[in-house]
């Protein structure tokens, strides 16, 4: 069976047939010449020649090749590809016709059975198929996420070896399937009852089918490092007199007339239309100062006198580990940065580091600090200190750091300056504020700490008892005002 001239199977001209409603949804099939894309004089070109390659007498001699499990039908070798160019087109190299085969491939008219990169080979090995009519650049596809969506779902509910996901086919997928998680199941849907209607078609036909559809989405949505040949040339498209689609037309006054409602029309939708979303960044500083505002000092009392070092928690001699307020321990589970300014955040944080034996980091990321303080004289001593403590082979207190981040604090170790460390820190900051402090936001550590804090906020307004005798006293001052006597106090 020849998958290439079946009418049957490929007949352009039936927009509503079973097989451009259930195979390919790439979407709607126009029927009427395009004219609107820069490229149509060009693929015009290219189809007269792939026409008379599809000649069944004097074309590209098409063949069934017999492999060692299975048959391969409708294909043809690269150099009976290059060998034809040769001998009908005024081509006397052969580089320039295997160059020529090449485009045509790359624009979709033909396509290698077993690869993904749209080119061609000059050898025999290499098979190659025709594209069928309906997958033709020059009848202006313009294919939707949702539909590469569709087709990249149906190709994982094939359990074949040929229709597995390439690597960079399975990131688009998730990064589609992330794209559209609301309407996935619509997707999946229709996904299965296009594999449904593929399932009961011929094995043959099939298979020609599914190369078919791959090499279109080769061509729509190329490989990376692949050119995308149907992107629209902007000078192109200026030669054409089309500016975003609309056509200018010079011809008489009404013309210009409905140009320029056009015009009007197209500056209105853009003037109407925001360019960035306020409405986002709005909720977003909402939300930032909803969570701060109980910290602003002008509008809440302060915890200190001055509310200017408020922030800094500098009089933490004065002040007892009880003393400290809820709204004070509630912060630190706003970041890591907010629990690590906070004096008793740090120490609070170092003990529960304590229990879990993983303190060097935090010692680590202190000392690289402290290192940017001081003196340009004191920082090579100090690193040499650091290195030996923290990352040297005999280290008392060695850090866990990626091999990257080692070799090059090792490099900077031979000059070493106020940034030696500064790609180890950040990778064990990194570490720190995602792993430990995650995990110590949600241990029993904090949370009683804070139960502690909140507890001890709230304050008694009862009256004290007195003692017996300073109620004996009270008693017989209100006796002697009554003018009673009293023989004994």
């Amino acid at each position: 069976m020849d998958g290439v001239h079946c009418a049957s199977l490929l007949e352009c001209k039936r927009s509503g047939s079973q097989y451009a409603l259930t195979v390919n949804g790439h979407g709607a099939h126009r029927e009427e010449e395009c004219t609107h894309n820069p490229n149509m004089l060009v693929y015009k070109k290219m189809e007269a020649v792939i026409e008379s390659m599809q000649d069944q007498e004097k074309g590209v001699p098409i063949k069934t090749v017999n492999s060692f499990i299975n048959k391969i039908p409708s294909v043809f070798t690269g150099a009976d590809l290059v060998t034809w160019l040769s001998d009908h087109l005024p081509v006397q190299d052969p580089a320039e016709a295997l160059h020529f085969a090449s485009l045509l491939a790359s624009h979709g008219y033909l396509f290698p059975i077993d690869d993904h990169i749209l080119t061609v080979k000059n050898d025999s090995n290499s098979l190659y198929r025709f594209q069928t009519r309906y997958f033709w650049p020059s009848n202006c596809w313009s294919p939707e996420n949702t539909d590469y969506a569709v087709y990249l779902c149906k190709r994982t509910m094939q359990n074949k070896a040929r229709l597995e996901l390439a690597d960079y086919e399975a990131e688009n997928l998730a990064r589609l399937q992330k794209m559209f998680s609301r309407k996935w199941e619509f997707i999946f849907m229709q996904a299965e009852a296009q594999s449904k209607v593929d399932k009961k078609r011929d094995k043959q036909e099939r298979k020609i089918l599914d190369t078919q559809e791959r090499a279109f989405w080769d061509v729509y949505r190329p490989p990376p490092g692949q050119i995308n040949t149907t992107e629209m040339d902007i000078k192109k498209m200026y030669r054409l007199n089309q500016v975003f689609g609309q056509e200018q037309v010079q011809v008489g006054e009404r013309a210009m007339i409905t140009q320029l409602k056009r015009k009007k029309h197209a500056w209105q939708s853009r003037k109407e239309k925001r360019t960035v979303r306020v409405s986002k960044c709005g909720e977003t500083y909402i939300d930032f100062f909803k969570l701060y505002e109980e910290y602003d000092p002008l509008l809440y009392q302060a915890e200190w006198s001055s509310p200017w070092i408020s922030e800094v928690w500098e009089r933490e001699g004065d002040r007892q580990a009880c003393d400290i307020q809820p709204r004070r321990v509630q912060r630190w589970a706003f970041s890591g940065w907010e629990l690590l300014k906070d004096p008793s955040g740090r120490d609070h944080f170092l003990s529960f580091l304590e229990k879990e034996y993983a303190t060097e980091n935090l010692l680590f990321v202190e000392a690289v600090w402290q290192l940017k303080k001081l003196s340009s004289s004191e920082v090579a001593a100090e690193c040499s200190i650091i290195w030996s403590e923290f990352m040297g082979p005999q280290a008392e207190h060695p850090v866990n750091v990626d091999s990257k981040s080692y070799k090059i604090t090792e490099e900077n170790m031979r000059n070493p300056d106020r940034w030696t460390f500064d790609i180890a820190c950040a990778h064990l900051y990194y570490l720190m504020t995602s792993d430990s402090y995650s995990r110590y936001i949600r241990s029993s550590h904090y949370k009683e700490f804070l139960d502690t804090a909140k507890k001890k906020s709230v304050k008694s307004f009862t009256i004290p008892k007195l003692s017996s005798a300073k109620q004996n006293i009270i008693n017989a001052k209100s006796q002697i005002k009554d003018g009673l006597t009293i023989n004994s106090f």
